[in-house]
């Protein structure tokens, strides 16, 4: 081998006697064909054959093209995470390191209208975990879940659906258990250590002091779900939000304001250091209409009312006439509302739910029945106020009405002879009220030998005594109660309305349908000269910052029927107590006026049994509205389970 050979050119020699240099008449040129010569002084070339690999003026500029798209894409993506999405990096990375903790906040007092606490607030502990805690491996993740709904017990789909649920809080607590033990919590907190995403939080559990016969006014607290959260930004998956009663109605006054912590965390998530704190605003409290005592009192002779006669659900009502407050309302049958604040097993909630007697339903606003006689003195006021009658108008009760081969019988079969409106009202006749409601037609039913209200005038009235309609009181679920008419008869059943329809609306009956909320407000109409209240149960609210808030009464109506007309109303409700369906309440040492009702609703079924009425009947307190389902004859156990109350309540 040469080891002369220059690596250019075969002829090492000349490479050696010409050197590089910067003389004029010395130097190297490249041609453009690949060769590289030497000139010398003399003029003469000498080429030396390349050996190497051949790079041309085109080659370069594809080489320098491809390195300058290169750094441009680096560059362009360089930019874009330094610059454009570096804020939100440097953020993601602090949130890794720096949290928020959110401190909860004391949740507001319930106090009955003697402020007496209805409600307090017990600490207990719960299970919860930061999913992006969790180890990351698939199979060490699953394990660690396994571990956790073991211990918990609890099945870990369960944990994974509470996961995928508020996967949108990947970074935040979400709820695994309610109510672990002390033991538990005490584990958990050892387990930590090797898995730092289980956390044990101390909360705040509703402690109902007041339950079943509370429970649908309070109502109760449960685990915010998916759906809560995305209409209420400011919850957190670990929150527990008001689900009925006061609690959902009231929520944003009870529930307060959350303080919150900014913690420090270590690499898989521990808290190393609290770096800021902000404390927790605490809930208002509110008190409500509801006298505790008084309700319980009530409650207990529903109950014993309801066993002496082999039934079981029922509701009263009882009010203030003179501002619409709720001083009672009870619903049977009831609920233990604490078992919600427990661990609520499926069985437990099925039990409820699938009960017949629907333990969870408030019969008192969300009950929809036919008000039989009840309804009346509406429209006996009705009657009076459009001057189709007088004081002194009398009609013939003979046993009832014939109309072709239709018979709309009165409950006495010989009738009652010459009605007018007071003995109307008193003994509760329905002849009277088919001819003033529908009408009296002659022998050839084609001309009105009295013409009655109609169908328009009874559901115009109607509306302005507040059937037909929620009336608005401050709790969830009240229902709106039904007024037919003829065109829903003609749309719905596709049948034509006739004479018959209207008398069975005048009565109380048909497709007509009330809640005992209703009857109890119209009957205040009566009780206080006039005026249609709106119903409600808060009383106040007490801030934390030592303001209250009084609710003040609200009027929906007032002044649609003369006190004239009133008054004759009233004196036909007195004289029912005096001498009518009603006259076991007239022994009682406060004068009562009220109107009894028998509520027939299906076929082979016992009616249902109503009273309303109100007390003293010169200076009225309050009004009583009692329905007891399937009961019978209002007479028979309404009455008695009224006169009960009301002497306890005038007397107790």
């Amino acid at each position: 081998m040469n080891n002369n050979k220059d690596i250019f050119g075969k002829n090492s020699l000349e490479h050696q006697e010409y050197k590089i240099n910067k003389s004029a008449d010395n130097g190297w040129i490249e041609s453009s064909f690949g060769k590289y010569s030497w000139i010398k002084n003399n003029g003469e070339n000498e080429s030396a054959e390349f050996l190497g690999i051949s790079i041309t003026n085109f080659k370069l500029k594809i080489v320098g093209f491809i390195i300058l798209f290169l750094s441009l894409i680096l560059f362009g993506r360089v930019f874009y995470l330094q610059i454009i999405k570096g804020q939100e990096y440097v953020a993601m990375a602090e949130s890794n390191r720096i949290r928020q903790v959110p401190i909860i906040a004391e949740r507001g007092i319930i106090f009955d209208r003697n402020q007496k606490a209805l409600v307090g607030n017990a600490p207990n502990f719960y299970l919860a975990l930061v999913p992006n805690d969790l180890p990351k491996d698939g199979a060490i993740r699953t394990e660690a879940i396994q571990k956790i709904a073991d211990i918990a017990n609890v099945l870990p789909q369960e944990i994974e659906e509470q996961i995928s649920t508020f996967k949108s809080y990947n970074y935040q607590s979400i709820p695994i258990k309610n109510n672990i033990s002390y033991e538990q919590a005490a584990y958990f907190e050892i387990l930590n250590n090797t898995y730092p995403a289980i956390q044990v939080k101390t909360g705040l559990q509703r402690k109902y002091e007041t339950p079943e016969s509370l429970s649908h006014i309070i109502g109760y607290l449960r685990n915010i779900t998916k759906d809560d959260l995305e209409n209420n930004s400011s919850y957190l998956p670990t929150d527990d939000i008001g689900k009925s009663g006061v609690e959902t109605q009231y929520e944003s006054v009870l529930r307060g304001e959350y303080g919150k912590q900014q913690i420090e965390v270590d690499a898989v998530g521990r808290e190393v250091n609290i770096l800021a704190k902000k404390n927790p605003v605490r809930g208002s409290d509110i008190i409500i209409s509801i006298d505790s005592d008084f309700q319980k009192k009530v409650e207990d002779i529903l109950q014993k009312h309801l066993r002496a006669n082999g039934l079981s659900r029922g509701s009263i009502i009882i009010s203030d006439v003179s501002n619409g407050e709720i001083l009672s309302m009870v619903s049977a049958p009831f609920y233990d509302n604490n078992i919600f604040s427990g661990e609520l097993s499926v069985d437990t909630y099925n039990s409820l739910a699938n009960n017949p007697n629907k333990p969870l339903f408030n019969r008192s606003i969300s009950g929809e029945y036919p008000s039989g006689s009840t309804i009346k003195p509406v429209f006996a006021a009705a009657a009076l106020e459009e001057n189709i009658i007088t004081e002194n108008t009398n009609f013939l009760s003979s046993g009832g009405i014939k109309v072709g081969d239709w018979f709309y019988p009165d409950w006495k079969a010989g009738g009652h002879g010459a009605t007018n409106v007071r003995k109307a009202l008193a003994e509760s006749i329905n002849t009277f009220f088919y001819i003033i409601g529908g009408g009296l037609l002659d022998n050839t039913l084609q001309n009105f030998t009295f013409e009655g209200l109609g169908v328009a005038k009874l559901a115009e009235y109607a509306k302005k005594f507040g059937l037909s309609k929620k009336l608005g009181i401050d709790l969830p679920s009240e229902s709106d109660g039904f007024f037919p008419s003829k065109e829903w008869k003609e749309e719905v059943k596709q049948e034509a309305w006739y004479i018959g329809d209207t008398y069975h609306l005048a009565i109380g009956q048909g497709d007509l349908l009330v809640t005992p909320l209703q009857v109890n407000f119209f009957t205040l109409v009566f009780a206080n000269e006039g005026t249609l209240y709106q119903p409600h149960i808060l009383k106040a609210i007490m801030k934390q910052d030592g303001n209250v808030i009084v609710n003040e009464p609200k009027v929906l109506n007032k002044n649609f029927i003369s006190q004239k007309n009133i008054d004759i109303v009233r004196k036909g409700l007195r004289d029912g107590v005096l001498y009518g369906s009603s006259r076991s309440l007239g022994d009682l040492n406060v004068e009562v006026a009220g109107k009894t009702g028998t509520a027939e609703w299906g076929t082979n079924k016992k009616p249902h049994a109503w009273f309303t009425g109100f007390a003293p009947y010169d200076n009225p307190k309050i009004a009583i509205t009692v329905l007891i389902e399937e009961g019978g004859e209002g007479s028979a156990i309404a009455v008695p389970i009224a006169k009960e109350i009301l002497w306890w309540y005038f007397n107790g």
